[in-house]
């Protein structure tokens, strides 16, 4: 049960709400990340795994229960308690959602590490047959309103709801990822990345150089409809990539042409971590989403063949 050795004080704004937010990782002798609303008297620690995802419609993975006690947007701060290889923390929170801070994991990976870590390894879960889920398994889920919606969108926009994301087993003890983005958006059009974490430091240090600063991005003209449905309203050139309304360039500028693709195996790699462990396999997401790496996870474990655990 590798642990922080001290207390880790993160503030922040939500990228949803806006709102400060104020986060403070404590070290535990318990297994599992939980989160704890202590704005909120008398709620109980929420275990971040992903049969407690309540909600990843809004385009980050939420824990809890959306209507009552939840907290959103952990994904990024699970990539990065991942990274350091930190399964056991109490995460107490005074807000709805973890602070974006610049919209990537890499603050959060250097906070935490400088917190040094104590204890072994992290359990592993061994992906023993191939699960795979698509967009439209997410779309089955959704009330027909919502459907019709995207549907109309997709239209519009020129994209299609094609998506899968499939775990299979790997023959080397690893969790390789490999991300395709398809956009209409010229400059982010069809990108690729691949990442492969084996536990060593140079893949650690292959992360922090490659893929922790990758920030998450947007359209700036759809940043007035999200805020009127109650999203982005803390989302500003500091910590989200704004696509410009013709999406051939950005209002501010990249740190690589594809760091789209690149955040998208950071969110990976947090979602993966609501497993409770590393997971060793082969991960290949295809316009994947959050909603997909969730519903992957419960079918592998829904059935005990397809997985082994080592502690």
């Amino acid at each position: 049960m590798p642990t922080i050795k001290a207390d880790v004080k993160l503030s922040g704004r939500g990228i949803h709400s806006g709102m400060p937010v104020n986060m403070v990782i404590k070290p535990s002798k318990k297994p599992g990340i939980f989160f704890q609303r202590v704005d909120l008297k008398g709620t109980k620690p929420i275990l971040a795994v992903f049969d407690n995802v309540g909600d990843t419609k809004m385009r980050n993975t939420t824990i809890g229960d959306l209507a009552s006690v939840h907290v959103q947007t952990i994904e990024h701060l699970m990539a990065a308690l991942f990274m350091a290889g930190i399964d056991s923390a109490i995460i107490q929170i005074d807000g709805p959602e973890t602070p974006i801070l610049d919209g990537s994991a890499i603050e959060f990976y250097r906070a935490i590490s400088n917190a040094k870590k104590v204890g072994k390894n992290l359990k592993r879960i061994i992906v023993r047959r191939p699960v795979q889920v698509c967009a439209a398994d997410v779309l089955r889920e959704l009330p027909l309103s919502v459907r019709f919606k995207i549907f109309i969108h997709n239209l519009i926009s020129g994209r299609k709801s094609d998506g899968f994301v499939r775990l299979s087993p790997s023959e080397k003890p690893v969790l390789d990822i490999t991300a395709t983005l398809v956009y209409p958006e010229k400059i982010i059009g069809r990108q690729t990345y691949s990442y492969s974490f084996d536990g060593t430091k140079k893949s650690v240090q292959d992360f922090i150089k490659n893929i922790a600063r990758a920030r998450t991005f947007g359209k700036f003209s759809e940043w007035e409809y999200l805020k009127a449905h109650g999203m982005g309203r803390g989302a500003d050139e500091t910590n989200v990539i704004a696509l410009n309304d013709r999406g051939d360039g950005t209002l501010n500028s990249v740190f690589w042409p594809d760091e789209f693709v690149r955040h998208k195996i950071i969110d990976a790699i947090g979602d993966m971590f609501t497993s409770g462990g590393f997971v060793i396999g082969k991960l290949e997401s295809y316009k994947g989403s959050h909603a997909m790496n969730n519903l992957v996870l419960r079918k592998l474990f829904s059935d005990k063949d397809n997985y082994e655990i080592i502690d």
